[in-house]
């Protein structure tokens, strides 16, 4: 199995706020690129006023599912929940502040406090940095801390593609990330990705595809490399949670 499914790797972390970066090194056909890309998903501004997401990360191997997790996520306040199983089968929800200011978790609907508690939700925000990246990589282009290189055009059938090279300057867990995303030049829409993980020397390419539109935003709900397919589906645009949604399991 690719160390995506054998182990929990970050993907680079990006905050909650909208904020646009003003990255001098970036190239200006990438940065103009990328704002294309922003408007094909239904405008910076209606990203901005979004309350609120609900999604499943879930990752598939030879049609077999191999692990599921439900996250809520309230842009407007931090609070982020996930819930799903371990690979032992014990059933988890965590809820955490994604500024690292509290939490809860329960495991086999037992509260966990003190030093595991931290772990844990440690854990919970590293799994919100990698699922909602994987759904959420295309609105983050302009975050503060990424630099955007216009890497070639590049062809795929009657398809032309337009190369993004990204870096991340001291944001993230794992900075030296290193990605290479393709937009389609008709749709302007981001169709696949290479990546090469900090640590790694091997680079991976993987789909984006299987897109759907929610209350006028466009997100991606497959992505497959081989027999692997990751899945970021379920999607659900909310305007208010429930009370007790980030207060209890």
């Amino acid at each position: 199995m690719k160390r995506i499914l054998i182990a929990l790797f970050v993907l680079c972390a990006f905050p909650a706020s909208a904020a646009r970066a003003e990255t001098t090194n970036s190239d200006p056909r990438a940065v103009a690129i990328a704002d294309d890309v922003m408007k094909a998903l239904g405008g910076k501004d209606r990203w901005d006023a979004l309350p609120g997401l609900r999604w499943t990360w879930e990752a598939s191997i030879n049609d077999t599912v191999r692990g599921v997790r439900a996250h809520s996520w309230d842009k407007m306040s931090g609070w982020h929940r996930v819930s799903g199983k371990t690979r032992a089968g014990q059933p988890f929800t965590f809820i955490d502040q994604l500024d690292g200011h509290g939490g809860m978790a329960w495991m086999n609907a037992n509260a966990i406090e003190g030093d595991s508690l931290a772990k844990l939700l440690k854990r919970s925000k590293s799994m919100w940095t990698n699922d909602a990246y994987w759904m959420l990589m295309p609105y983050k282009l302009r975050d503060p801390g990424v630099t955007l290189q216009y890497d070639g055009e590049e062809k795929d059938g009657d398809r032309t593609f337009d190369r993004l090279a990204l870096s991340f300057d001291h944001v993230g867990e794992t900075p030296g990330d290193r990605y290479w995303v393709s937009v389609n030049r008709a749709n302007h829409r981001i169709e696949k990705w290479t990546y090469l993980l900090q640590g790694q020397t091997e680079k991976e390419n993987w789909t984006w595809e299987g897109w759907e539109e929610h209350d006028g935003l466009w997100f991606p709900t497959a992505h497959k490399s081989g027999t692997t397919t990751i899945f970021t589906r379920n999607v659900e645009t909310v305007k208010a949670f429930p009370a007790g949604e980030f207060k209890a399991p």
